[in-house]
């Protein structure tokens, strides 16, 4: 990487405090240990509840749980779905296919229990050395200019008082990190009940899909999760259920019959319960060296499945900046994009969701009416597929407006291996300085984990006669042990259409988000991006 900050960050000697053990803390403490940066992971006894509410994972997350080599135990462990269904009044509308999206390694989303997630991501962060503090729990915080000062209240009554390097709050949407800072948390007016239940259920509905049913007395969502065990999750109205009155199978029952398309039986139980759902954003995710992630930092409309999934590319986001200004190898100031990003990225989902959230309770008929043309009519043209597939897939998150799309990419299993890149290393094809291009077993590209990749693109006509030579120019211009493919090889569409038709230098983020496409011609521009990305003010 072009010129680093010319020394460790503030704090980079001491643990940093990850303050709740959900999917997204462990997943932020998995990332950390991963690149050597030490950790600490508190947790104030949520417990390791059967009773979860996320179960799906989608397409864009499933990349991203590679970084820290999770993804096949998750597939293992659970269901696979080839896209979403809408009904209405037993009609199916329109559906959008996981399966057809041809930019992804993992075109379905995958269902399974948030206490299974959890516990490949426990087992993960074990296997990195880390581990996991239960019933310890954050009752203060300082966070002064010299960074974070706590106390944690430990089981036993022992209080202790600890001085951090960095502190991550992803301690949930009662974040007492989030109230400690004084960082609002507020939103927009959507308030809605549900009851929810894993159970047993004899269905003509296919399970390689989830089912969306509207009808005019409500919404009703129904989410195979293999061995025919279904997520069920309906509206229902505020105050009907709590924790001593659970939802009975009956009702669940009533509402399947009233408002799920094709024939189904709940015929058992395997745990039910409600929850009530005000969407909130908090102001600011960063203030000085404390960051609020997941629902400490975003409670948006269950609609849709992307809560826990919005998290987790907090997570993946924050913790490839920290690890990387830690290491010295990124500016700190790197650490304002997070909040930037990440911020307008919940705002989105929030808005998208509300209005999914909003179309299945629709109850007018016009209304009914005009909801149902506008699905059919979009599923007709083809705009379905192509904007909320990948909307629901988050494989359509992008930063900064347009400026950061995702790329279509794996990410290496580990750290680039040493020699594999840098001015004498060289390709198969002898070309000087190039890297031997690095593909998983299905032809994806795989960049680097932990630093900018650049790419090479020939374009997807015939390459120029010079292109060899311009290639090799641009590698020579490169830092020493940048990581570099070379994509002189058959790419995936997706690819090749994100990259274009004409020759180009793309950098990659770590986490395969473009940071910018680039002239080939001109060297010196990727070289000078390449710099100002370890020195990144904010934007960038």
């Amino acid at each position: 990487m072009g010129g680093l900050t010319g020394g460790q960050a503030i704090g980079s000697d001491r643990p940093v405090l990850v303050v709740g053990a959900g999917p997204v803390g462990l997943l932020v403490a998995c990332e950390l240990l991963q690149r050597d940066i030490p950790v600490r992971v508190v947790d104030a006894g949520r417990g390791h509840s059967a009773h979860s509410r996320a179960n799906v994972i989608w397409p864009r997350n499933l990349e991203l749980l590679d970084r820290i080599g999770v993804t096949d135990e998750l597939l293992a462990a659970g269901h696979r779905l080839a896209g979403t269904a809408f009904y209405s009044r037993g009609r199916r509308l329109a559906t959008a296919w996981m399966s057809r999206l041809p930019d992804s390694p993992y075109p379905f989303a995958l269902t399974i229990p948030q206490h299974d997630t959890e516990r490949v991501l426990r087992r993960r962060l074990a296997a990195l050395g880390g581990t996991l503090e239960e019933g310890v729990r954050l009752t203060a915080l300082d966070n002064t200019a010299d960074g974070p000062a706590v106390k944690l209240e430990h089981d036993d009554g022992r209080i202790e008082e600890l001085e951090p390097g960095w502190l991550v709050g992803a301690d949930g949407a009662h974040s007492t990190v989030r109230k400690e800072l004084g960082i609002a948390y507020d939103g927009p007016p959507v308030d809605v009940s549900f009851a929810i239940t894993d159970a047993r259920l004899s269905t003509s509905l296919p399970e390689d899909l989830s089912h969306y049913c509207y009808a005019p007395s409500g919404a009703i969502v129904l989410g195979p999760m293999g061995d025919g065990v279904h997520r069920i999750a309906l509206n229902v109205p505020h105050d009907a259920y709590d924790e001593q009155n659970p939802p009975p199978r009956e009702m669940f029952q009533q509402v399947v019959d009233d408002r799920a398309a094709g024939r189904s039986r709940v015929e058992e139980l395997l745990w039910s319960g409600s929850f009530r759902v005000r969407v909130r954003i908090a102001s600011t995710f960063r203030s000085g060296r404390c960051f609020l992630v997941g629902d400490a930092a975003h409670v948006i409309s269950p609609a849709g499945g992307q809560g826990m999934n919005t998290g987790m590319q907090d997570a993946f986001n924050l913790a490839w900046k920290l690890s990387g200004v830690l290491h010295g190898e990124f500016g700190e100031a790197i650490l304002d994009s997070y909040d930037s990003e990440r911020r307008a990225v919940s705002h989105q989902v929030a808005r998208s969701t509300e209005l999914l959230t909003k179309a299945g309770l629709v109850n007018t008929p016009a209304k009914v009416a005009l909801r149902d043309a506008a699905f059919m009519a979009a599923d007709r043209t083809g705009l379905f597929q192509r904007k909320l597939a990948p909307q629901l897939g988050q494989t359509a998150v992008s930063y900064d407006g347009d400026r950061h799309p995702r790329l279509p990419l794996k990410v290496a299993s580990g750290p680039w291996a040493s020699g594999a890149s840098g001015a004498s290393g060289a390709s198969g094809d002898g070309a000087p300085g190039v890297t031997a291009p690095r593909f998983d077993s299905g032809g994806w590209p795989a960049i680097d984990r932990d630093r900018h990749t650049v790419l090479l693109w020939p374009g997807t006509r015939t390459p120029p006669a010079d292109w060899p030579r311009t290639r090799d120019r641009v590698r020579r211009e490169l830092p020493d042990a940048t990581p570099v493919l070379d994509l002189t090889r058959a790419v995936p569409q997706g690819l090749a259409r994100a990259l274009g038709p004409r020759p180009a230098v793309a950098v990659v983020r770590p986490d395969g988000h473009l940071l910018a496409r680039l002239d080939p011609a001109r060297p010196q521009d990727t070289t000078r991006l390449l710099d100002r990305a370890a020195h990144l003010r904010s934007r960038s």
